[in-house]
C-alpha cells in the first residue's frame, strides 16, 4: 500500500521498486490490484486451503481419534507400545477408518487438535487412587489441624543419590557435532536427605555411607504407598540433579559432597523457592497462613 501511495503521487515505477526493494513485476501487480479493487484488493490473505477443506477425516472422526489418544495407551487400542507417536496414531486411524496417512499428515492433525509431543509423567501401576484421595481429603487435613493445634511444623522428606557421571539437561552446540562434557574418569557418589516445610524451611544432610534405617529414622514421613508425587521433597531432588551438572566439576567424592551441600545451603536462604516446591504440577498443598520469617 505504501508503494501504491508512491505511484499515486506520480513516482516512477523504477524508483518505487528501488525504494521498497522489490521487482518491477511486483510493483505492476500491486498497481493493477489497486486499480481493480482499491485498498481491499491489497490486503494480505492467507495462502493455501482454508482449515478443514478437503480433510480426509471428518470432524466426528477427528474428535474420536483425539479422545482415544488422550484417554488410552496404544496397547489399550490393540497396538504395540505405551506411548503415542505419529506412526501409532496413523495406525489407529487406519484401524478405525481404513485411511492411510503419512506421518507428517498425522502431525498436522495432532497440532490442529492442540496436542504436542511431550515427556510423559510417571505413575506407579500399584498406586491406589482411593488412598491418594483419602490422603488429600482426610489425612493431610488432620495433619495440618494437629500441627496448628500443637504449634508444630510439617516436614516432607526424601533421600537422593548423586553420581559424578550424571549428566542432565541440554546445551547448545554446532550442528552435526555432539557437544562433549568433560568429567573425571573416576566414578563416585554421595547421598543426601532433605526435608522441607510448608513454611519454607529446609533441613538437609549429605553423607557418603549407605542409606540405612538409622538415617531414615531422622527423616520419617508417612505417605500412601507408591505415591511419590504427593511428596513435594521429590521436587527438591529433581532441582538438585538439574542444578549440579551445570555448576560442578567435581573431581572426587569430597568435592561432589561440598557442591551438594552448597546447593542445599543456597536453597535454605531462599524460602520462597522452598515454598514453591509445594505448588508443583501434581503437589497442591495449602501453605501455612503465617509463614515463618528468616
Amino acid at each position: 500500500m505504501r508503494a501504491v501511495a508512491a505511484l499515486v503521487a506520480e513516482r516512477d515505477r523504477e524508483d518505487v521498486a528501488a525504494v521498497f526493494g522489490v521487482s518491477l513485476k511486483a510493483v505492476d501487480i500491486w498497481w493493477v490490484k489497486w486499480q481493480a479493487g482499491g485498498r481491499e484488493a491489497l490486503v494480505m490473505r492467507p495462502r493455501g486451503k482454508p482449515v478443514g477443506v478437503h480433510q480426509v477425516l471428518g470432524e466426528a472422526e477427528q474428535a474420536a481419534v483425539r479422545q482415544a489418544v488422550l484417554d488410552h495407551r496404544p496397547c489399550d487400542m490393540g497396538l504395540s507400545g505405551q506411548l503415542w507417536t505419529r506412526r501409532l496414531v496413523g495406525e489407529l486411524i487406519a484401524k478405525l477408518y481404513r485411511v492411510r496417512l503419512t506421518e507428517p499428515g498425522v502431525g498436522k492433525y495432532l497440532r490442529r487438535w492442540g496436542l504436542s509431543f511431550q515427556r510423559p509423567d510417571k505413575r506407579a501401576v500399584e498406586q491406589d487412587p482411593q488412598a491418594v484421595r483419602r490422603w488429600h481429603e482426610e489425612t493431610w487435613q488432620a495433619i495440618r489441624a494437629k500441627a496448628k493445634r500443637d504449634g508444630g511444623e510439617i516436614l516432607f522428606a526424601d533421600q537422593v543419590g548423586i553420581r559424578s557421571d550424571q549428566v542432565t539437561g541440554r546445551t547448545w552446540g554446532e550442528k552435526g557435532r555432539t557437544p562433549v562434557v568433560r568429567r573425571s574418569g573416576n566414578r563416585f557418589s554421595v547421598n543426601a536427605m532433605s526435608a522441607i516445610s510448608t513454611r519454607g524451611r529446609m533441613h538437609f544432610m549429605v553423607f557418603t555411607e549407605s542409606f540405612t534405617a538409622e538415617v531414615m529414622c531422622r527423616f520419617l514421613h508417612f505417605l500412601p504407598p507408591y505415591s511419590p508425587e504427593l511428596n513435594p521433597d521429590e521436587l527438591v531432588n529433581a532441582d538438585l540433579k538439574h542444578s549440579l551438572p551445570k555448576q560442578h566439576r567435581a573431581r572426587n567424592q569430597a568435592e561432589l559432597a561440598a557442591e551438594t551441600r552448597r546447593f542445599f545451603r543456597r536453597r535454605q536462604r531462599q524460602p520462597h523457592i522452598v515454598r514453591g516446591y509445594f505448588g508443583g504440577p501434581h503437589v497442591r498443598y495449602v501453605l501455612d497462613e503465617n509463614p515463618m520469617s528468616f
